[in-house]
């Protein structure tokens, strides 16, 4: 799909079946997530009650934590677009990932609390380094491995990769809740960190079939070079003639423009941090309200079941807790990317309704707003002393999974579709940007909802509760408003047609 010059692999693919090589990143792609999920599944408890730090201070470090994850893809883009290459750059980041887990596994070692924190402070930044200096990587290297004429199976791949990340992770949310009950969260820590090792192996046994685009190298003009260029050098703009035009006197007509369709792609997702806001609070907010409401239980009659049974106690116990329901979210994924692959768009394609990926993306931050509804009514009913079971939370899953894919799967075809070949690494970035900044801003809200901390280690909120998912719904219905008038005015770029120099007179 590059206009690069790559480096072809030796295997050759037909223009109706995926690359051969796209099975090493996907199963990669598998393994990593598993890992990741799987030590972010317990984090929050973990820093709550085992670690003794509260409820809000655990929910504004692992917050915090994704935020660092996700903003650390612009430093990965550039390593990746400008020095090594999608390829070694993934392979090299991934050996700090590994570390980042090897250290973790070690905070439960020490005795004292406030080496634990530490520990697990440092163990979080390297995986912040290597979890994020690795995604705008995986994702664009996907796309270089389709030719020009395989463009109609884009949309298929990336819902296979996205698939594959919710594979990993539905597992993880099942297993390693598991293994912190029963062996300690030392083994909890540290099985993912062995899965993550099993990711770069298989990674790198695919070294011979890839598709690699080189670099664009120092002097290739990337996008942060040339915005700082023009925000220097704004005399040289003539008049009325936009904001890039200073740069058109140092670079070519390529590079001034492909830096003009990252900047109208980030126009667009700067509303994208409100849905990101929300949604990762299925892994802060919604444990800690799983965690107050009553365990599921399997009936004697299932666990004695042949097969089932022995399967379901190997793999999660006699119950399903709050950590664990966080498994729902990647079931649901698994089961409605085919749906809505396969059936819901092509129907809607040919009912004569076209649904273009921004309208997609729009439905989604209003279904989003929709789940937040539901788990204010569901908070509502625990705090009036209903005993309810951890189960309830299906039904909220069910919708925020659903506004889930039309925005974050369709969101990463939108971004690779829309980026020019010497930029898709940096407008991936640029989409990952977008969860960095909404956990940064909810991290935020929960360092400062604290009104007073207690002696017992509970906390006097400002904001709490039914009021707070209610809040958080609003504002999402209305950056859901906003983003229809956004998506109705979006000119979208037609890849089949190179850049073409405008005549001048």
């Amino acid at each position: 799909m590059s206009s690069d010059s790559p480096t072809v692999s030796t295997r050759s693919a037909s223009a109706d079946s995926f690359p051969p090589q796209i099975k090493y990143i996907i199963s990669n792609e598998a393994c990593e997530r598993f890992s990741f999920y799987g030590m972010r599944s317990i984090l929050t408890l973990y820093i709550a009650k085992h670690l003794g730090q509260g409820s809000s201070k655990a929910s504004e470090v692992v917050h915090l934590f994704v935020f660092g994850v996700y903003f650390m893809p612009l430093f990965g883009a550039w390593l990746s677009d400008r020095v090594l290459g999608r390829y070694k750059t993934i392979l090299f980041i991934s050996l700090f990932y590994c570390l980042g887990h090897g250290v973790l596994a070690m905070a439960d070692l020490v005795q004292t609390q406030e080496n634990k924190l530490w520990l697990l402070y440092a163990g979080l930044a390297l995986i912040s380094f290597g979890g994020g200096g690795i995604k705008p990587c995986v994702s664009a290297f996907v796309g270089d491995q389709f030719h020009a004429g395989q463009g109609h199976l884009l949309q298929r791949a990336y819902g296979l990769f996205y698939w594959s990340i919710n594979f990993g992770s539905f597992f993880s949310f099942l297993v390693i809740p598991r293994v912190a009950k029963d062996y300690g969260y030392g083994w909890a820590f540290g099985v993912p960190g062995l899965f993550m090792a099993l990711a770069t192996f298989l990674f790198w046994m695919g070294r011979k079939h890839y598709i690699h685009v080189p670099p664009a190298g120092p002097k290739g003009g990337s996008f942060w070079e040339m915005l700082w260029y023009a925000l220097t050098h704004s005399a040289g703009r003539r008049q009325g003639s936009g904001f890039w035009s200073a740069c058109e006197n140092r670079y070519s007509f390529e590079q001034v423009h492909a830096a003009k369709a990252v900047t109208k792609v980030a126009g667009v997702f700067a509303l994208i941090p409100f849905f990101w806001a929300l949604w990762d609070q299925s892994s802060t907010t919604w444990v800690l309200q799983g965690d107050k409401m009553t365990p599921y239980i399997f009936s004697e009659g299932i666990l004695g079941f042949p097969i089932v049974g022995p399967v379901l106690r190997f793999i999660i116990g006699d119950r399903i807790g709050a950590e664990q329901m966080q498994s729902m979210n990647a079931l649901l994924v698994m089961l409605m990317v085919p749906i809505f692959t396969y059936v819901l768009f092509p129907v809607t394609e040919k009912s004569g309704l076209r649904v273009t990926t921004l309208r997609r993306m729009g439905a989604g931050l209003f279904l989003t707003a929709i789940s937040f509804l539901m788990v204010s009514v569901i908070d509502q009913r625990v705090a009036g002393g209903e005993k309810l079971s951890v189960l309830w939370q299906t039904l909220p899953y069910i919708v925020l999974t659903a506004g889930e894919v039309l925005v974050s799967n369709t969101g990463l075809e939108f971004a690779f579709r829309e980026a020019p070949a010497s930029m898709r690494s940096t407008m991936m970035s640029f989409w990952l940007l977008t969860t960095a900044l909404g956990n940064l801003a909810i991290a935020k809200v929960f360092g400062l909802n604290v009104k007073e901390r207690l002696a017992d280690g509970n906390e006097v909120l400002h904001v709490s509760g039914p009021a707070f998912f209610n809040l958080c719904a609003a504002m999402l219905f209305v950056v859901a408003i906003g983003f229809v008038f956004v998506a109705l005015r979006y000119q979208y770029r037609d890849s089949s047609k190179p850049a073409s120099k405008p005549a001048t007179h």
